[in-house]
C-alpha cells in the first residue's frame, strides 16, 4: 500500500499589490506566511501521521514551500519541488480580468476557463498525473499543495457538493478546505484507490 497525505498550505500574509508589475501568476506563487501562517504549520504539520514521511513534495509556491518545511524539519527529509502540484492558474494578467461568475462557472463547467488559464479538467490531469509519478509501494508521502488544485483532484473520485465531500456514499469532510487540512488517500500497488478520509488536525 501507499499512503498519501494530500496538505494545503497555511495562511499567507496580506499584501498589496498595486505598486507591483509582476504577473498575477508570479504574484500568486510569491504569496508568503503570515507570522500566524507559520505558527499554525509549525504546530499542524507535527501531526501524528506526518511521522516517518518516507517523501515529501510541495508545489513551487512559496506558500506551500513555507509549509512544507516543517514536515522536512520532523522527518529529515528534503523537500522535492513538483510544479504538477501547483494552484489553478488563472491565466489573465490581474485580478480585474477575472469574472465575477468565474468561481461558480468553473465549478460547474469542467471545461471553463479564461485567458490561458486552466479548466478544472486540466488542473485535475495535471494533479493526476502528478500524483501517479511519485506513488512508490509501501510508501508514506507527504504532498504540500492548494485548496482548489486538492478539490479538482478529489473530484475524480469524491461527490463534492457546496456543502459537503463525500466517497463511496459517505461524508468525509466540509467542502471549505481550511488552511493545513489533511487528506489520507490509500492506494494499492496497482496504483488504485481504497479509500479516503480527512485527517485529524489536532
Amino acid at each position: 500500500m501507499t499512503t498519501i497525505y494530500l496538505i494545503r498550505h497555511s495562511k499567507t500574509e496580506k499584501t498589496n499589490s498595486i505598486l507591483n508589475n509582476d504577473s498575477l501568476q508570479l504574484q500568486n506563487e510569491k504569496q508568503f506566511l503570515s507570522i500566524d501562517g507559520e505558527l499554525l504549520a509549525e504546530d499542524k504539520m507535527n501531526n501524528s501521521n506526518l511521522k516517518n514521511i518516507d517523501a515529501l513534495y510541495s508545489s513551487n509556491y512559496l506558500r506551500a514551500l513555507g509549509t512544507a518545511k516543517y514536515i522536512a524539519r520532523n522527518n529529515n527529509l528534503i523537500i522535492n519541488i513538483h510544479e504538477g502540484f501547483g494552484e489553478r492558474k488563472f491565466g489573465v494578467s490581474n485580478w480585474n480580468e477575472i469574472p465575477e461568475d468565474f468561481y461558480d462557472r468553473q465549478e460547474s463547467d469542467e471545461y471553463y476557463k479564461i485567458g490561458n488559464g486552466e479548466s478544472q479538467v486540466e488542473v485535475r490531469d495535471r494533479m493526476y498525473k502528478s500524483l501517479m509519478e511519485v506513488l512508490a509501494e509501501d510508501k508514506k508521502i507527504a504532498i504540500v499543495t492548494h485548496s482548489t488544485a486538492m478539490l479538482f483532484l478529489l473530484m475524480k473520485w469524491c461527490d463534492i457538493t457546496k456543502e459537503h465531500i463525500s466517497y463511496n456514499d459517505k461524508i468525509i469532510a466540509n467542502t471549505k478546505v481550511d488552511n493545513c487540512d489533511i487528506f489520507e488517500l490509500i492506494f494499492n500497488n496497482n496504483k488504485n484507490l481504497i479509500n479516503i478520509k480527512k485527517v485529524s488536525n489536532a
